[in-house]
């Protein structure tokens, strides 16, 4: 893998304007909003035993690493609309490195994002847990964003440039809501809580929740979102390896 490509893939991603909104101004704007309201009092969700106002960080966390992965589609549409992508093939980039390219790529700019997120939430709503608590929330939201980088590299691939907005909706409303990432799945209706097993940000969430509270069940949650990428990755490398037989 080219260490350089994934450099320049990552810095294009920090210029464009629409995936800073989502990935960075979004994420902390909701912070402070839900996070003042959530968390004042010091009140502690029962479900989670963590503080209101820590659960909504990693909520927001994730919901920021999350977007870090999902815009990776809005990229590869522009990289098909524009040949980029058949200019790539010709090249010795393997369907592997490319999809790990874009994966570390995402993951770059899904740590900028979830330290911005905690740092305002701690210096500005002064949330308290231990700094070994932080670091395993963080680390276990940005190893979790893995699926989502995933699933945009499959919207890019398969849809339509006058199709991938729609589609990148449907797939970032959904996956915010079943997974918990904008209000709690406890105020929402029972049948929510059982779809949203299915669903990767569900799974995203409770990773970044264990590792805050340093309890519950952490194996659950790393074998479904390995069973995602493995999944997701498989359909991946075999549509590049597709697409490169025909040019």
């Amino acid at each position: 893998m080219n260490p350089r490509y994934v450099l320049l893939d990552a810095v294009r991603q920090l210029r464009n304007v629409r995936s800073v909104v989502f990935t960075f101004v979004l994420p902390v704007a909701m912070l402070l909003i839900f996070g003042s309201a959530y968390g004042s009092g010091g009140a502690v969700d029962p479900a989670t035993r963590l503080p209101w106002l820590v659960e909504t960080t990693v909520q927001m966390g994730g919901y920021g690493a999350m977007m870090a992965g999902l815009s990776q589609a809005f990229a590869i549409v522009n990289e098909r609309s524009i040949g980029w992508n058949r200019q790539l093939r010709l090249t010795p980039l393997t369907g592997t490195t490319y999809l790990a390219s874009k994966v570390v790529a995402a993951l770059v700019v899904a740590a900028v994002s979830i330290v911005l997120v905690v740092l305002v939430s701690v210096l500005v709503l002064h949330a308290h847990l231990a700094a070994v608590a932080w670091f395993a929330a963080g680390f276990g939201l940005w190893i979790g964003i893995v699926p989502f980088a995933l699933i945009a590299i499959l919207i890019g691939q398969y849809a339509r440039p006058d199709f991938a907005q729609p589609l990148f909706m449907v797939a970032f409303l959904g996956l915010s809501i079943l997974g918990g990432l904008w209000v709690p799945l406890s105020i929402l209706p029972a049948w929510m809580g059982h779809v949203a097993r299915i669903v990767p940000s569900y799974w995203l969430n409770r990773l970044g929740q264990t590792g805050a509270s340093g309890t519950g069940d952490l194996v659950t949650p790393v074998l479904v979102l390995a069973a995602w990428t493995l999944v997701l990755g498989a359909v991946i490398t075999w549509r590049y390896r597709r697409d490169a037989a025909r040019s």
